[in-house]
């Protein structure tokens, strides 16, 4: 639309809204003065009250109060109690300043001022306008909400019935945006809830009927056609109990997004979605102090290594929110880069991100990065992190991983950057593979350069398992195998892994990032550990199958590398507690800076294709906890 008419719409609109307001609030005023005698103002009082002109005053300061606390800005039809705290404050100001002139005038007693009205006009007018003005918003509102348009008014007619479980908060909030919003064709008829004391009461007019135990029952009293659970992300055990109700009953079963999700602003209460592993894992939702993580971040230049990875792309979005001052996207892989520069740009930040192509592994590149950009704080989260594949190619683990941090720490350094987060992984504690031992030489490496003379530069790693759904995970691996019909490969019955979500760790890393003081490794609280053929039943019950009736699980043995079970920390590391709960500070003596590079030293003419025992065998000098797996 033309520029022009749409100036000339908005002229429009706010002169409809003058003369409506207008209207109502004269009508108010002279309302005021009829209850405040009983309907019977006399002649002479109504000529008194013109001649003083209290209205030619009163409602043009109306008018502008209104205008400043936004109610000429918003659309009516969207009425909400913080509209209607705002509506009152609006006209308490008003019958404030009114009650202020009426004290100086009685005081001062000036005969020709036009003096402000009584006391109970002003009161009776205070409540005359919140009560009429409010009224014709809801009204709208209702009407809005009754006469969708659209596909709204179609699906009308053809509304789901929804049973919620849970008539908490987050199922109260459901229920309510299933009703103002016809168009999602959902309708709330009942909720269920396992405290007996809500059993019998309504909820924005919809029973509370009884335990999600009663579904079968319910579902042929309410023509119940989808469960929506609303239940809090550690009543794990029972989200998977009503998901096999729903399931034996045939009922579509759905949920609503995680509390992170909510707070975090990605979606709302009312944009369900099916049920998902995450959802049965039983953690609890972490708790971040956001204010800090802002200070660390707001009006700085933020780097983000691998920014086209699971985390790197994670770390962008959580950082771009973090009002930076412009973040730099690094990536070897064009097409990952271009794909988290179209999602930044489409969450609109496109004015302060700038996607790099480049390898860490490019001297020259990096330099230029540092030197040009300058940047405050680097998030190193670029790796090559596929244990089985890194086992056969180990030149490539360690040139990645360990030289190419290296490098960047070194820049980092020498260019005098804030803070540098090395993204670590727990596979480093006590290696197995080739991957772990290469991040863990990595760690070892920016330890040293913080022992380094001069170096002003704070140094950290963060350590954490398996991540839900990230590049090369087993979740994504198992959900194929699913859909193609199986089996589903498990490498042993007995393996265990930690798990967290992908927002949840990066906001993790974040927090464990404004509590580094230099030199750190910080371990973040993954829960339990989970076995990973306790997670491919889920999988495959989650996706409608019975394991090992509609899809088989197969043990294929460990991989090369592999352990059963993965460690907190490694032999030397001493534990210290941090400011959170959730995440852990490991503190060892530091090799020291000309030892690093005398091991690099005998590792660089080393790194060519060759004999992959050696090479591995070598490393042990390095790292002598590490366990090489030899062919």
């Amino acid at each position: 639309m033309p520029k022009q008419s749409l100036k000339r719409d908005l002229l429009l609109r706010n002169f409809t809204l003058l003369v409506g307001y207008t209207g109502l609030l004269i009508f108010c005023f002279y309302l005021a003065y009829e209850i405040r005698n009983d309907f019977q103002v006399a002649e002479n009082e109504k000529l008194h009250l013109a001649r003083r002109g209290q209205v030619m005053w009163v409602v043009p300061l109306e008018l502008v109060i209104l205008y400043l606390f936004g109610q000429f800005r918003g659309f009516l039809s969207y009425f909400r109690v913080p509209d209607l705290f705002r509506l009152m404050t609006a006209f308490a100001t008003v019958a404030g300043f009114e009650m202020v002139l009426w004290i100086i005038y009685n005081r001062v007693k000036m005969a020709d001022s036009p003096y402000p009205p009584s006391r109970s006009v002003i009161a009776i007018n205070f409540l005359l306008c919140t009560f009429f003005f409010s009224g014709v918003r809801m009204g709208l509102r209702v009407y809005r909400e009754s006469h969708p348009g659209g596909s709204g008014a179609s699906s009308r007619l053809n509304l789901k019935r929804v049973a919620i479980v849970g008539a908490g908060e987050v199922g109260s909030t459901v229920a309510a945006d299933f009703l103002a919003r016809r168009g999602l064709g959902l309708k709330p008829v009942v909720f269920l809830d396992d405290n007996e004391q809500k059993h019998g009461h309504e909820i924005h007019g919809v029973p509370v009927v009884g335990a999600p135990d009663r579904l079968s029952i319910v579902r042929e009293a309410y023509d119940i056609q989808q469960i929506v659970i609303a239940l809090p992300a550690t009543a794990s055990r029972r989200v998977r109990e009503v998901v096999d109700i729903a399931k034996k009953l045939g009922i579509e079963t759905e949920i609503v997004p995680s509390m992170w999700e909510l707070a975090s602003g990605r979606v709302q209460s009312s944009q369900i979605r099916p049920v998902e592993l995450q959802d049965l894992l039983g953690r609890e939702p972490v708790s971040l102090d956001s204010e800090h993580i802002r200070g660390m971040l707001q009006d700085r230049v933020i780097v983000v290594t691998g920014a086209g990875g699971s985390i790197g792309a994670e770390l962008c979005r959580q950082v771009a929110n973090r009002f930076p001052k412009r973040l730099i996207l690094v990536d070897q892989s064009e097409v990952q880069l271009f794909q988290i520069e179209q999602e930044m740009i489409s969450l609109g930040h496109s004015q302060i991100i700038l996607p790099v192509v480049a390898s860490v592994l490019d001297e020259a590149r990096m330099e230029w990065i540092m030197q040009t950009l300058r940047p405050s704080i680097v998030f190193h989260a670029a790796a090559h992190k596929h244990v089985p594949m890194m086992e056969h190619q180990p030149v490539e683990a360690l040139k990645n991983n360990t030289l190419g941090t290296h490098l960047l720490a070194a820049l980092a350094a020498k260019h005098g950057v804030e803070k540098f987060v090395l993204i670590s992984t727990d596979k480093a504690i006590n290696p197995t593979s080739v991957m772990g031992c290469s991040k863990r030489i990595a760690e070892i490496c920016v330890q040293a350069i913080q022992q380094a003379p001069g170096n002003k530069t704070c140094f950290c790693a963060v350590r954490f398992g398996n991540v839900l759904g990230s590049s090369g995970s087993v979740i994504p691996t198992f959900k194929r195998q699913i859909a193609d019909g199986g089996p589903v490969t498990v490498t042993h019955p007995e393996v265990t892994r930690y798990f967290m979500t992908i927002p949840e760790s990066v906001g993790l890393v974040l927090q464990a990032a404004t509590q580094a003081t230099g030199g750190e490794i910080f371990v973040l609280d993954m829960g339990q550990p989970i076995k990973i053929v306790d997670v491919a039943r889920q999988l495959i019950e989650l996706s409608g199958f019975r394991p090992e009736v509609d899809i088989e699980i197969k043990f294929v043995g460990l991989r090369p590398g592999e352990k059963l079970f993965e460690e907190i920390q490694h032999t030397g590391e001493q534990f210290a507690p941090t400011a959170h709960d959730r995440i852990m500070r490991f503190i060892a003596t530091p090799a020291s800076p000309a030892q690093v590079e005398a091991w690099l030293a005998s590792l660089s003419p080393r790194l060519i294709p060759g004999d992959r025992n050696a090479m591995k065998q070598f490393l042990t000098s390095i790292v002598p906890e590490y366990t090489p797996f030899l062919d």
